[in-house]
């Protein structure tokens, strides 16, 4: 018993030295570091961005032929509303149709010479909203706006209490923005990118180098060499995913409604799935020109269809059900549901199993196609 103790350190001796070594490399690789921790934040950045510029904004044309007194308050207070965009070098009617023909607003606000004129002391007219045909929803969403924005001001003139309205209720439960929804797809992509195509481009080098041929000659045993691997995938893909967790917090404040102990393991889980890919293909290939077109085939399908730029409810529902069993799919559900639901681990009973198959199916492949050379 104390010799196989001791034969189980000297391997978990082995399996720690190459750890440290995996860690050294990515940290020395100005490539590595870049495509681990700095690729992700540059989607990061530009999906924050558009989620604070993603407010509702019609670019408007406003022509005021009216010299009222109203007509010009009315000008005011439409300048200083956030949601009109107004283009102020369309001063004439003419002007705005060539502005609307270029694409430069989307539609165009007249006010005629009466607008604003006062009859028994009210101030009477009507704003006229000019659009082109490809341009219909632009004109529903502008004339709905300034419907309710005349409707707010006609209330201040004529007394008149509607018999029937529209009430509003708050639920209790939490519901996800689009940069929450987002968020967790780009955890995902950072998973995806650093799992798989890391192997991919490390292994082929290896075996071009004629290290893994020598490793070959030495006791080191595929598992253990698998098995550092993972450990220091895990190791930088919880720093990059922490990373990214702090900046959205920081810069674009992403609320954290589950345990973030609990997330660090199931992420963990995700990463070493998705190594698995690499593993398999990196482990496989002679070189690189062999392994890029199968990463491909296998990294773009799950890049589009697993959640990760866009919301897979918007897909057909026959596609979704595909989805459903793709290795990423159940990590990034999974996180979401921890993330942003406050969701348990013990709760992701079906994403679980999907990634437990996954790992079965996975790992077996990659140690059946492993090549030293």
């Amino acid at each position: 018993m104390s010799d196989q103790l001791l034969i189980l350190k000297q391997r978990l001796f082995t399996v720690w030295v190459f750890f440290v070594i995996n860690l050294k490399r990515v940290f020395r690789d100005r490539l590595a570091l870049f495509f681990t921790f700095l690729f992700p934040l540059i989607f990061l950045f530009v999906f924050g961005s558009l989620s604070r510029n993603g407010q509702l904004t019609l670019r408007i044309a406003l022509v005021n032929e009216s010299h009222t007194k109203f007509a010009q308050t009315y000008v005011s207070e439409l300048e200083h509303n956030k949601v009109f965009s107004i283009n102020k070098s369309a001063t004439t009617m003419a002007q705005a149709y060539q502005s609307m023909s270029r694409g430069e607003v989307d539609t165009a606000v007249e006010l005629p010479p009466s607008f604003g004129e006062l009859k028994n002391g009210i101030p009477t007219g009507q704003a006229i909203v000019h659009y082109t045909q490809n341009n219909e929803q632009a004109k529903q969403a502008l004339v709905s706006l300034l419907q309710t924005q005349l409707s707010t001001i006609n209330a201040h003139f004529v007394n008149l209490s509607p018999p029937l309205s529209v009430a509003a209720s708050v639920s209790n439960q939490h519901s996800l923005t689009a940069f929450d929804y987002t968020f967790t797809g780009l955890l995902g992509f950072s998973i995806l990118g650093a799992g798989i195509f890391g192997p991919m481009n490390v292994f082929p080098e290896l075996k071009k180098m004629g290290i893994l041929r020598r490793l070959h000659t030495t006791p080191l045993k595929v598992w253990q060499f698998f098995l550092s691997n993972m450990l220091g995938q895990a190791v930088t893909g919880l720093l990059s995913l922490a990373l990214m967790l702090v900046i959205a917090m920081s810069l674009y404040h992403i609320k954290i409604v589950g345990n973030l102990a609990e997330l660090s393991v199931f992420l963990i889980l995700g990463i070493v799935l998705i190594l698995g890919i690499g593993l398999a293909l990196g482990g496989w290939a002679k070189n690189e020109r062999q392994v890029a077109p199968l990463g491909n085939i296998i990294v773009f399908p799950m890049m589009f269809l697993t959640g990760v730029f866009f919301p897979r409810f918007l897909m057909p529902q026959w596609l979704q059900s595909v989805t459903n069993y793709m290795p990423l799919t159940p990590v990034i559900d999974g996180a979401r549901m921890i993330l942003t639901e406050g969701k348990s681990i013990f709760d992701l009973g079906p994403q679980l199993a999907v990634m437990g198959v996954w790992m079965i199916i996975i790992y077996a492949i990659a140690f059946r196609v492993f090549r030293w050379e």
